[in-house]
């Protein structure tokens, strides 16, 4: 089959119209429909609906186009195997975590991964989907629990658990809990049932309902309940990385926590030479280490 087809008829699927392929190709409308003509014939095939709108792949070439979003993928990972110098760090690197994580966590470090590689461009993708590492949807991935994709590197970062905050503001006004039952008393923010979030925050989150809280607040992301928690709204369910960065925050009740959640760094196996990869990794695992020290000197671990 002929390569040089098949990139122009994935530009033609992606764009979903010849005139803004052949602009990307640099060729022209009737260049590019000729392609797709020959494309056609040689498969014995219709690959596109032709619509006044806009063109629309068939049921034929919906297959094609996985495949060739396949390939492209792939070619994506070899160029940037190529493209990584045996000394420097440069290009782009897709990074994937959980919006909390993401949010709370690492991007506020990313000025020292800055400051070492001025040249790295990092795309931090912020959502619960757990990404296709080997389809190249993300070149690193940061995750809440161990990762089941088969040809992924992974390496364990630390454990974390859910527990309960509040500002010194809130509990000089509304006083502390001493007890469990005492949660009733106070406005309770927490990540809504229906967001997606690790097992072990939800299961703490439905302990805590059945002792009928007072007052709720719900949010679908930690970056939320953090919010809330630092303008003296009520007592939030956060995970205890947020101790470190945010020292005004009280634990509340701190016998009271979730059970223990894996954090993991996985990426996948044909980017084990990767100097950009390297780097991220060091620098987390850097960042992790500090973290835990700091964390000892609060008397917080």
């Amino acid at each position: 089959m002929d390569w040089d087809k098949l990139r122009i008829f994935h530009a033609v699927a992606d764009a979903g119209s010849l005139t803004h392929a052949g602009d990307k190709l640099n060729l022209s409308q009737s260049a590019v429909s000729r392609q797709i003509r020959a494309l056609e014939e040689a498969l014995n095939a219709t690959l596109f609906h032709r619509h006044a709108r806009g063109l629309i792949l068939t049921e034929q070439g919906e297959l094609l186009f996985d495949a060739t979003a396949a390939m492209a993928k792939r070619l994506d990972a070899a160029a940037a195997r190529i493209r990584d110098s045996e000394e420097e760090v440069f290009g782009e690197l897709r990074v994937t975590t959980t919006f909390g994580f993401g949010a709370l966590w690492l991007a506020p470090r990313l000025p020292k991964l800055y400051e070492k590689y001025p040249d790295l461009k990092v795309d931090l993708m912020l959502e619960e989907r757990v990404l296709d590492l080997p389809m190249r949807e993300a070149d690193v991935a940061i995750r809440m629990k161990e990762p089941s994709q088969a040809d992924l590197i992974r390496k364990k970062l630390m454990s974390i658990r859910m527990g309960l905050f509040a500002s010194r503001d809130y509990l000089d006004r509304e006083g502390t809990p001493q007890e469990i039952d005492d949660i009733a008393d106070h406005r309770l923010i927490c990540q809504s049932p229906s967001s997606a979030q690790v097992g072990a925050g939800a299961s703490l989150v439905q302990h805590l309902m059945t002792f009928d809280i007072r007052s709720l607040l719900t949010v679908n992301n930690y970056f939320g309940v953090l919010q809330g928690v630092i303008h003296h709204l009520g007592i939030g369910v956060l995970p205890d990385y947020v101790t470190e960065d945010f020292p005004d925050l009280v634990r509340v009740l701190p016998d009271l926590a979730s059970a223990e959640v894996p954090v993991f760094l996985a990426y996948p196996e044909e980017l084990r030479q990767s100097k950009r990869i390297a780097a991220f990794r060091d620098f987390v695992q850097d960042e992790i280490i500090q973290h835990r020290k700091q964390l000892r000197q609060l008397g917080k671990l």
